[in-house]
């Protein structure tokens, strides 16, 4: 399924690479690299490289001989913000792989369930402060994390009457301050999923930060993705009691849908997908897609 998913993946990458320059790594051996990790549970891409340099199977999955050279790490920070940001090519995967759960009859699209995961942040939880007490214009707040927190200032709804956060973290603060899934206070994101609880198939996933307005808000965003993707309207939609709150009418709740707040259901387990957020280095490299 991965070798049938991955075949197109090298034209559609191919705009992206230039025509000159030194050869670049496989953009297919980085993914499939990404999935060892996903599926084992590698939460660092310098731990992923070195189970790589020393598994064998994982070197048969990534096609790589006994000889050849693992990618460094830092590989993978550059082409996630950019081309793999650029070319949505993470969101192709996902959805091919949907696809092919429905070609095999695994995607019923009765009964959808909808829930969320917090994701830890890579930020201190000491070193929080009050938006207020921050000053984004020095030098050293000039990050790629900071220029898409302030970006997404200007686009939020101005209708949504939300309090400012408590504290905001300076090294990432498109992350949440949150006490969610009853662990210390820290910085966090949610990872909300949309799944089809015939055979508990994720359709669809939203990343948000861990408040619970953006979390419940992100239902509406996914269920509208899948139903133009995949032609997927549900007849019912399973959630716990916090997406059955009036903030849950006000963030949209579509109204030709039963929802069916309670406990979770037991099919729609939660599943966790590691989401670290790392630096970008220099990316004014001229790379070309390598020889097959």
């Amino acid at each position: 399924m991965v070798a049938r998913i991955l075949v197109e993946l090298r034209e559609k990458l191919v705009s992206f690479y230039s025509d000159i320059g030194r050869p670049s790594i496989d953009p297919e051996l980085m993914i499939r690299m990404l999935i060892v990790g996903y599926c084992y549970g590698i939460r660092s891409e310098r731990q992923l490289c070195e189970e790589v340099e020393l598994h064998l199977a994982y070197r048969w999955f990534c096609r790589l001989d006994l000889d050849d050279q693992v990618p460094d790490h830092s590989t993978f920070s550059v082409n996630r913000h950019g081309r793999f940001r650029d070319s949505d090519i993470l969101r192709q995967v996902f959805e091919a792989v949907v696809w092919a759960c429905m070609d095999a009859g695994l995607v019923k699209g009765e009964g959808f369930a909808v829930d969320a995961s917090v994701i830890e942040a890579n930020a201190s939880r000491y070193h929080g402060k009050a938006p207020d007490e921050i000053d984004w214009s020095v030098p050293e707040r000039q990050s790629r994390a900071a220029a898409e927190f302030l970006a997404g200032l200007d686009d939020e709804d101005p209708d949504a009457n939300r309090k400012p956060p408590k504290l905001v973290s300076p090294s990432d603060p498109c992350s949440a301050w949150t006490a969610k899934a009853n662990k210390r206070v820290q910085f966090g994101y949610g990872l909300n999923y949309l799944i089809d609880i015939a055979h508990a198939i994720i359709v669809d996933v939203e990343p948000t930060p861990a408040r619970t307005y953006d979390e419940v808000a992100s239902t509406k965003t996914m269920l509208d993705r899948t139903e133009q993707r995949f032609g997927l309207k549900p007849k019912r939609l399973a959630a716990d009691t916090a997406y059955g709150t009036g903030r849950f009418r006000l963030a949209g709740w579509p109204q030709n849908y039963t929802a069916h707040p309670g406990p979770r259901c037991q099919r729609a387990r939660r599943w966790h997908v590691i989401a670290q957020r790392l630096s970008l280095g220099p990316a004014a490299r001229r790379l070309h897609l390598p020889e097959r």
